[in-house]
């Protein structure tokens, strides 16, 4: 099947089974805006729980924060967003569709990037265990042709973004044959700045209202925030703040479903340390955030590290921890290098201090910052994305069937176990609701009643609930039940008493936390 049709699927199962919804569908819905139906917002709670506690409740010298939407309009003419925050427009008069220049100038960067890896692993098919790949790579006239033009464009992109030369990356556009995606056409205007950021109104009447920003970041937040945690806290560098919340920001191109809205979710920690030591810090939060994706237990081969050609103008390093998607690797969480930039910037805004007095080597200083962001929607997509499959399977009379089935980690499943009773009849009722109240107080309980028990399995396997408890004649004798595992479909007879041993086990986000401490 093709990945774009996998994703499509994927898109229509959000919706059917209640994970997310366009928001205000009733009225045509609103672009590149969605809302977390009871499933979704379970299971993106779930994912926060997992990132804060590996990020604040295993950390001794991390700490939480939860700064306000609205913050004073001097904060982003401090950190650049007034002047700088903005993308490069393009569009194309044929098709009447509106791109991301550097976008286009990426993507075409891949692609090069991708022939090379094809033409590496022909001749490694070709040659066998004899083939030496780091030779191929230095000799091979295809390669080094393709690798120059890489580089080529690389440079002359990294070039006109630092200077903001929008000719400049119009005509490397031109030059390279890059074509629209949907009509083929090369026919461009163009290119033209686009500030991202939404505006507002504070105030009584609208004539002594005040303009201020919705916040296209959550980071600031903590950085005018730094010197409040740093002194009530008595914390000692190297520290770090971390914090979940809202961002906006009025996308040129939203698309991909919730890979990029115009309303979204960041997890975010800023980590505070001596100037000089951001090189060790930046490779320690490269591993570590890394670790936190793995220990899911979806494939490795699903991700990689994708360092940056354009740096943003706070940063001395970054690169993104990518994901593939159906449609493509794509950034997830980035990890970023900031200098000393913000709290300078707010500092001589502000008119404040903003140091740390260092007893061991007694002086103050500005610190520096190393940034772990990971944006919570697009890591609800690689949940999704990675846990979703269609299965054959053959009935126990023999015949062929289909399911679908979200294999999510069992941490993160929004519903933990169903209870069924198998008949609605004798009893087995009231069995089993009295099994589910005895074990809602630890785990996420559905009970089901409706349908053959068989319909009954397929609606929790397409949300993803791991473990199906059915309650039958046996059980009002013996006190067992049938327990069915999700993955494999395998059953096994256990006792009442132990079914919350059982799921403990294997629900217990303190394995996986295991793995990252």
């Amino acid at each position: 099947m093709l990945q774009e049709d996998i994703f499509k699927k994927l898109t229509a199962h959000c919706k059917e089974y209640g994970f997310i919804f366009q928001s205000s569908e009733i009225y045509d819905g609103l672009s590149a805006v969605y809302d977390y139906g009871q499933y979704g917002v379970e299971l993106k709670n779930n994912i926060k729980k997992y990132w804060w506690d590996a990020m604040v409740l295993l950390n001794d010298d991390i700490v939480g924060l939860d700064s306000a939407i609205f913050m004073h309009p001097d904060v982003w003419k401090a950190s650049g967003h007034v002047d700088a925050f903005n993308d490069p427009l393009i569009d194309n008069r044929d098709s009447k569709k509106r791109y991301r220049a550097d976008v286009l100038i990426e993507e075409f960067l891949e692609k090069l990037s991708e022939k090379i890896n094809k033409e590496v692993a022909k001749a490694a098919r070709r040659f066998g265990e004899e083939f030496d790949e780091a030779m191929f790579r230095k000799t091979n006239a295809r390669i080094l042709d393709l690798n120059q033009r890489l580089e080529s464009v690389r440079m002359r992109f990294v070039e006109a973004s630092e200077k903001g030369d929008l000719d400049g990356i119009r005509q490397l556009i031109i030059d390279c044959e890059i074509a629209d995606p949907v009509s083929g056409s090369r026919n461009w205007t163009e290119v033209r700045q686009f500030n991202l950021m939404f505006d507002t109104r504070v105030g009584s009447v609208s004539e002594d209202a005040n303009t201020i920003y919705l916040r296209p970041e959550t980071a600031q937040g903590i950085f005018v925030n730094f010197m409040n945690v740093q002194k009530s806290g008595r914390m000692k560098l190297p520290f770090g703040i971390a914090q979940i919340g809202k961002a906006f920001r009025n996308e040129i191109v939203a698309r991909q479903f919730i890979f990029r809205m115009r309303e979204f979710e960041q997890m975010e920690m800023q980590f505070f340390i001596r100037p000089g030591e951001e090189k060790q810090w930046y490779e320690y939060w490269k591993d570590k955030r890394m670790k936190w994706h793995k220990a899911l237990g979806f494939s490795e081969s699903k991700y990689r590290f994708h360092d940056h050609v354009k740096l943003a103008h706070y940063a001395d390093a970054a690169t993104d921890i990518e994901f593939d998607f159906p449609f493509g690797f794509k950034e997830v969480e980035g990890i970023h290098s900031r200098t000393d930039y913000d709290l300078s910037q707010h500092q001589k805004f502000c008119g404040k201090k903003l140091q740390y007095f260092d007893n061991e080597l007694n002086k103050s200083y500005v610190p520096y910052v190393v940034e772990t962001s990971i944006g919570l929607d697009r890591m609800f997509l690689t949940v999704l994305a990675a846990s979703w499959k269609e299965e054959k399977i053959t009935k126990a009379n023999g015949q062929e069937d289909e399911r679908v089935v979200l294999q999510l980690p069992p941490l993160l499943a929004p519903v933990k176990l169903a209870v069924f009773p198998l008949v609605k009849k004798d009893g087995l009722p009231e069995i089993s609701q009295k099994i589910r109240d005895d074990l809602r107080f630890d785990f996420a309980c559905q009970y089901e009643e409706k349908d053959s028990i068989g319909r009954r399995y397929r609606r929790q396997d397409a949300i993803g609930t791991p473990f199906c408890i059915t309650i039958d004649h046996q059980t009002r004798e013996d006190e067992t039940v049938t327990i069915r595992y999700r993955d494999t479909m395998e059953q096994e007879r256990v006792p009442v008493g132990k079914l919350r041993e059982i799921i403990s086990e294997k629900v217990s986000i303190k394995k996986v936390l295991e793995k990252l401490y």
